[in-house]
């Protein structure tokens, strides 16, 4: 499906911490650049046509103070937006509130870059049990789809998506991209060997198959 190696390397990552009103945050930042223009990488990301070509179904009112509802995942409100820069939105899922920030910028050297920022609660159950690679494994699939869609302009189809996921590529994908987030975790401050606790949980959770088989 695509060069697993190129593709976990093409991507940056990083942890860190922000202050909210409602106390402190953990922040996961994840970008790559994309040989497309900004106004597609934009129509993209925020086309409710586009979006289900590389990641997931989408429904709502996809305009600010609207509500948007990804398909087996999370929903919430869209609270900002500068077209075709950036915009913010709560990201809604298992009863626990986070916030997502997505910008999207020409590169110097060509390209666009587009970066997510995934915000939490620092006593987010699930930051506690897996780290960033709770979510972060997650947007690395993402940012795949996202990559092979511009790439080729062509619709991703579910069912090969998911068997690749399974297949011995796939299950190489997940677990390079649960250890690039114990690496940013352990370079944004936390203690290595809570850290890559953490990402042996991620990786189980991401390659052990439903059955357990």
């Amino acid at each position: 499906m695509i060069d697993v190696n190129h593709q976990i390397n093409a991507v940056r990552r990083s942890v860190g911490k922000r202050t909210l009103e409602a106390g402190e945050a953990r922040v996961t930042t994840i970008s790559q650049v994309y040989d497309a223009t900004v106004d597609d990488v934009w129509d993209a990301s925020t086309n409710a046509e586009r979006i289900p070509r590389w990641f997931l179904p989408v429904t709502g009112d996809l305009r600010v103070g609207g509500h948007y509802q990804l398909e087996g995942n999370a929903g919430g409100t869209i609270e900002r937006c500068d077209p075709p820069k950036s915009f913010a939105a709560t990201w809604e899922f298992g009863g626990e509130v986070s916030w997502i920030e997505v910008r999207i910028a020409a590169e110097p050297e060509g390209g666009t870059r587009f970066e997510l920022e995934h915000i939490a609660h620092v006593d987010d159950e699930r930051w506690e049990q897996f780290g960033p690679g709770a979510v972060g494994v997650g947007w690395d699939g993402g940012f795949m789809g996202l990559a092979l869609h511009l790439s080729s302009g062509k619709a991703l189809d579910a069912q090969e998506v998911m068997a690749w996921m399974m297949s011995e590529e796939g299950i190489e994908f997940m677990t390079l991209s649960s250890e690039r987030w114990c690496e940013a975790n352990i370079a944004g401050g936390e203690g290595e060997d809570v850290a890559r606790a953490q990402a042996a949980r991620t990786t189980a959770a991401y390659t052990t198959p439903p059955d357990g088989a």
